[in-house]
């Protein structure tokens, strides 16, 4: 791969713990959810929210960037997340449903934006084949 551009981060404690991007912009204490068996602390986040943010901002760019390469300009796009995580085999595993609501287009040009974003979005290639992910145009 030739790298443009590198995020490095670090955690502390797992999912009870904290964890900061490098560049200090983004520091979050994290705390196991109530329905996972954890203590779900007041104003900490997981995992599975932040891949969420990642997810939906990820694929709202791959959105708009089929878009200018057809050269249809959508008026707004919105991308909603549900990272889900649950009992898998021996362990936990994740799935994500992802919600696309592509203003100013026929629903048939934002189905075909949306199928297109999910082949070049480097989230979706990263998960394809190893995570369900459910996509649906609102």
């Amino acid at each position: 791969m030739d790298a443009r551009y590198s995020a490095p981060s670090a955690a502390v404690g797992g999912r009870d713990g904290h964890v900061e991007t490098s560049d200090g912009l983004l520091k979050v204490d994290m705390s196991i959810p109530k329905s996972m068996g954890g203590p779900g602390r007041p104003d900490t986040t997981n995992p599975e929210q932040l891949f969420a943010m990642g997810y939906a901002a990820c694929f709202g760019g791959a959105v708009g960037f089929v878009a200018r390469q057809q050269k249809i300009t959508p008026t707004q796009i919105t991308v909603t997340a549900d990272v889900h995580i649950g009992k898998q085999g021996e362990g936990l595993g994740l799935g994500v449903a992802l919600t696309i609501k592509v203003d100013g287009v026929d629903r048939a040009t934002a189905e075909k934006l949306v199928q297109a974003a999910h082949q070049v979005c480097p989230y979706s290639k990263a998960t394809r084949n190893n995570i369900e992910v459910e996509l649906n145009v609102a």
